[in-house]
């Protein structure tokens, strides 16, 4: 007797959370196709790192360090030059200014920090989501490829407004 009530309880057992488990599926599919649908990202999205210039076209960055310093995963690798030039005649704002400007972003936690410690708005989240690579060196980005004059931005996605419900995994369906 025990046997058979012991199958049974565990046939209960498993009906039960079959159940609970198959309520969890969604009736409507929210598979996007990507290259044909453009992708909605929310627009607080941390993308890649965009480098600003100014008004003249000139580099916002004045090689401070500030968000080296922020930085967790320490990523960011600067190597700061002085610029005695004329101030027209300047690649960046101020005397001093990044030659070198690197973000590795096989360590990068797109976290923000590095945003936030910046004094100059130099640096910013773009919406790039694109950064898959076939090798680990081109994870390494340099100032041009960080830039935003010079930045690739991905082709195909879009900006959600702030009152719009985009992609949560709570949504009702």
């Amino acid at each position: 007797m025990s046997i058979i009530s012991d199958v049974i309880e565990s046939t209960k057992a498993i009906i039960q959370g079959m159940s609970v488990t198959l309520s969890y599926i969604p009736k409507q599919k929210w598979t996007v196709q990507y290259p044909e649908e453009p992708v909605t990202v929310q627009p607080r999205y941390r993308g890649q790192h965009l480098l600003h210039v100014d008004e003249l076209g000139r580099e916002k960055c004045v090689a401070c360090f500030l968000c080296a310093a922020a930085c967790p995963s320490e990523c960011i690798y600067i190597i700061a030059k002085d610029d005695p030039r004329l101030p027209e005649d300047r690649i960046g704002v101020d005397e001093r200014y990044a030659e070198v400007y690197n973000i590795d972003y096989g360590r990068c936690i797109f976290c923000g920090y590095c945003v936030e410690a910046c004094p100059k708005d130099a640096i910013t989240h773009g919406y790039n989501f694109e950064l898959s690579v076939y090798n680990r060196a081109d994870l390494l980005k340099t100032k041009d490829d960080l830039l935003i004059t010079k930045q690739v931005q991905s082709r195909n996605y879009r900006v959600a407004s702030s009152t719009e419900d985009v992609d949560s995994e709570y949504k009702e369906v």
